[in-house]
């Protein structure tokens, strides 16, 4: 037969390939998992990707399938009856310059050559930065190039003027110098905010050492008081044992002449027995 130890040795090992296949079963199934959430993730990227063509190229369809009437039309865009904004090929030059005015950059340039003189402020009251202080008086703007396909121009600003900025000195309080009388007042005041500090420092610190001597007292008096105590508990401990130690060598002496009262009494007996038998 074989010992018990090389049975359970047998049993273990065998549990840890059992545990062992479970494991690579388990990775096996999380593997077939992700390669399945990969296939379905391509299989929608793929979805998404033919309808979006699918989109363009019915977009496409439509506008080849525009009447050349509605081609020829002014303007930007126009809604078909599916709904759909169907852009046109060509633009007139009505719509041209609608769109090209609703630039930020050209409806400024198209201001600045305006024959009106505009006296109004062009900032707002909730603006961050106050511009009545720099009022910008003239723009001088230069044509540099014009051609059929745009035109270029150059502004340029005067430099700002200050005239009407008030002065910061005459809204300010002057300050005044301080007299001999003042700054002795001053000096009194500072001594004698110097001198309450240092009592109330002083007082802090006294009350602070009062405290740590009674602490140290009251620590010492307690130190005391149980030696004290330990003492007297230690001397009736001591007076109780000896009492107790008394009584029990006054017991034993008492055993002790009671056995030998009754030894001389089985002496005297034995004896005159003795003496009987003769």
């Amino acid at each position: 037969m074989l010992p018990r130890a090389c049975i359970q040795a047998a049993i273990e090992e065998r549990e840890r390939q059992r545990e062992r296949q479970r494991k690579r079963g388990k990775a096996r199934k999380r593997r077939a998992r992700e390669r399945e959430r990969e296939r379905e993730r391509e299989r929608e990227i793929d979805g998404v990707s033919k309808r979006e063509i699918q989109t363009a190229n019915e977009r496409k369809g439509r506008l080849r399938t525009g009447s050349s009437s509605e081609r020829k039309k002014g303007g930007i865009d126009r809604t078909s009856a599916e709904g759909q904004i169907i852009y046109c090929d060509r633009m007139t030059l009505a719509a041209y310059r609608e769109k090209v005015k609703e630039l930020p950059l050209v409806s400024l340039l198209c201001s600045c050559l305006n024959s009106r003189v505009i006296d109004k402020p062009l900032y707002k009251a909730e603006d961050a930065v106050d511009l009545n202080w720099c009022v910008i008086k003239d723009v001088e703007v230069i044509e540099l190039n014009k051609r059929a396909s745009g035109q270029a121009f150059e502004v340029i600003l005067k430099p700002p003027s200050f005239d009407g900025v008030h002065e910061f000195n005459s809204s300010m309080p002057q300050r005044k110098d301080p007299s001999l009388e003042e700054i002795q007042k001053k000096l009194e005041a500072a001594e004698e905010r110097r001198k309450c500090q240092e009592a109330e420092l002083l007082k802090h610190l006294a009350e602070k050492r009062e405290h740590e001597r009674e602490v140290i007292q009251k620590a010492f008096e307690e130190n005391n008081n149980f030696i004290k105590m330990a003492k007297e508990k230690l001397e009736q401990k001591m007076e109780t044992n000896k009492e107790n130690r008394e009584a029990l060598l006054a017991a034993m002496l008492e055993r002790l002449q009671e056995k030998d009262k009754h030894a001389e009494e089985v002496r005297k007996n034995k004896e005159l027995k003795e003496e009987a038998c003769r």
